[in-house]
């Protein structure tokens, strides 16, 4: 009893909350709560706004609510009350993404509250779809909030590399899980009346519709390509590279255009049945839909740039644009991609299960305390 009593306060800040529904940070918010609450008293700030029904606790986690966006420009307000909130009332912040708001990261030096601070995987600073405004902003916070913090965490080892290149920062590398994906079978009564095209083979992919995540390479390379269908998912309306896209492909006969799926079981159902998972993301760090993919025993065909090659262990067959990932899609024998789904099944449960990667922010945790 005495242990539980004396739990030490981390307070998780900087994602739109618990349940995870939006993303990346939000997955690790959610598998934290499940695996360190009997560990710590953790609570998280979620956006008011993003939540119909608010819990007061999710998995033991306590649960605080702000209404205002989280992201945007009034993200920065956001964030700068939660951390405010959160450094008078914990002994350990996990600060995720300092993107639009590390330069408050300096306040800690009036409290004792250590401050973790999840840098993501990538350069955001050098992010086409930014403008030069917003890139020097970027690389501005990154700069503030690695030079406060007390741990910074990278989720690659690219990245690890490029803070201590750019600010002389040094970080832990700690990944993401994707062992909460679960196969669902191509018969299962709910899904297979929804989605016709189950029966057949075809490739998944699944990507927001931004410029860095390459769809239209994907999409170029099934114009002329007719083995089998490509199921691309992305939130094509949220910028005019997507609805562009959408609106040249849509009727095209080998290419199924899905709206964003956030029903977690339905999208492992269409990924799960797919015949091989098309990863285009040229700037990511451990990019979760890869890994998840994996997880998922599919066999991956990715863009190729270090990160993607280090989540894979240099082990996916790789393509540059669209001719070559034509070219890889019709060259590749059954065996081979029977070996491809083995080995990056084999990864996933090796480096990328969410009992791992709490572990480790565990670790990091008891080092600050």
């Amino acid at each position: 009893m005495s242990g539980t009593l004396n739990r030490k306060k981390l307070h998780i800040i900087g994602t739109h909350g618990v349940p995870a529904k939006y993303g990346g940070f939000e997955t690790l918010a959610d598998f934290l709560c499940q695996n360190l609450s009997e560990k710590y008293e953790i609570t998280v700030y979620c956006n008011a706004k993003k939540y119909s029904e608010r819990k007061k606790e999710y998995y033991g986690a306590k649960l605080k609510y702000l209404n205002i966006d989280a992201s945007g420009f009034s993200g920065l307000f956001y964030d700068f009350i939660t951390f405010c909130r959160a450094l008078v009332s914990s002994d350990i912040i996990l600060y995720l993404s300092p993107v639009g708001s590390g330069i408050i990261i300096p306040l800690k030096l009036f409290f004792k509250t250590k401050v973790i601070v999840n840098h993501g995987g990538l350069n955001e600073w050098d992010r086409p779809k930014l403008n030069s405004f917003q890139k020097k902003w970027a690389k501005l916070n990154h700069k503030v909030a690695s030079s406060f913090s007390d741990v910074n965490i990278a989720d690659n080892e690219e990245y690890r590399k490029s803070l201590k290149l750019n600010f002389n920062a040094e970080s832990q590398v700690i990944r993401y899980g994707g062992d909460h994906v679960h196969f669902i079978d191509r018969n299962d009564e709910k899904y297979a009346r929804k989605y016709s095209f189950l029966p057949k083979k075809y490739a998944v992919s699944v990507s927001r519709a931004q410029i860095d995540n390459n769809i239209h390479i994907v999409l170029e390379a099934f114009e002329n390509f007719s083995q089998f269908q490509i199921v691309l998912i992305s939130n094509w309306e949220i910028s005019e590279y997507g609805r562009k896209l959408k609106r040249k492909y849509q009727d095209h006969p080998n290419m199924i255009l899905l709206d964003a799926i956030y029903d977690k079981k339905e999208l492992d159902y269409i990924r799960g049945n797919a015949f091989c998972y098309i990863h285009s993301h040229s700037f990511c760090g451990t990019a979760p839909s890869l890994v998840e993919a994996m997880h998922l025993r599919l066999a991956i065909f990715s863009f190729d740039v270090p990160t993607n090659r280090e989540t894979t262990e240099g082990c996916a067959i790789f393509f540059k644009d669209a001719t070559s990932l034509n070219q890889a899609l019709t060259k590749a024998s059954n065996d081979v991609l029977e070996k491809n789904r083995d080995k990056m099944k084999q990864i996933a449960n090796r480096k990328y299960t969410w009992s791992k990667i709490s572990k480790e922010y565990s670790d990091v945790i008891e080092s600050l305390l």
